[in-house]
């Protein structure tokens, strides 16, 4: 479990995760919760490891890929009706793990985590999961297997607010990265 904010590295141990199991010749998944960043991440990906593949409901592009990027919902689907792909997977990568916690969507993951074979291997990518222990605890009782937490509260990128009012001239600071109020001479 990566807990980390933007820009932190997430996605280095994301990679690390795929070339371990391509270069030991296993099939790994790497699951993400909209279509937008399924695409995405198969662009990226693609440009650094070639033997990829996108499922995602509306496309599907080399199905038979070591690795996969695909919806969680997709994958969910696989693990009910007992895929070869289910059957085949050594690795699973979860990004944007925190979607657990959606009221509408988080059993979808839920379940994808509770149906996959205890020998499967985890990555969970977060940069907002509040509880990052007690879900690594909940991943150890339910696969039995350890979950590793790697956690920072370090921004790399600073985070700063704007203000651009209708009408107006500019973009004005109103908290910088700090967390500190910028007073904005002239604006009411």
């Amino acid at each position: 479990m990566v807990a980390a904010h933007t820009s932190a590295g997430k996605t280095v141990v994301a990679e690390y995760a795929i070339a371990m199991a391509l270069r030991d010749k296993q099939r790994i998944i790497y699951t993400s919760p909209i279509k937008a960043l399924s695409n995405q991440k198969y662009r990226d990906l693609q440009d650094e490891f070639k033997d990829v593949g996108l499922m995602t409901g509306d496309v599907t592009i080399n199905p038979h890929a070591s690795c996969m990027i695909m919806t969680t919902e997709i994958l969910r689907s696989m693990l009910y009706r007992g895929s070869d792909v289910s059957r085949e997977m050594a690795w699973v990568v979860f990004d944007e793990v925190h979607y657990m916690r959606d009221r509408d969507r988080g059993v979808v993951w839920e379940e994808a985590m509770i149906l996959l074979p205890d020998s499967v291997r985890l990555v969970f990518l977060s940069a907002t999961i509040p509880n990052a222990r007690e879900f690594a605890e909940w991943i150890c009782r339910i696969k039995h297997q350890p979950c590793h937490v790697i956690y920072t509260d370090k921004r790399p990128v600073p985070l700063q607010h704007y203000l651009f009012p209708s009408g107006g001239d500019g973009v004005y600071m109103v908290v910088d990265e700090n967390h500190c109020p910028q007073f904005i001479r002239g604006f009411h």
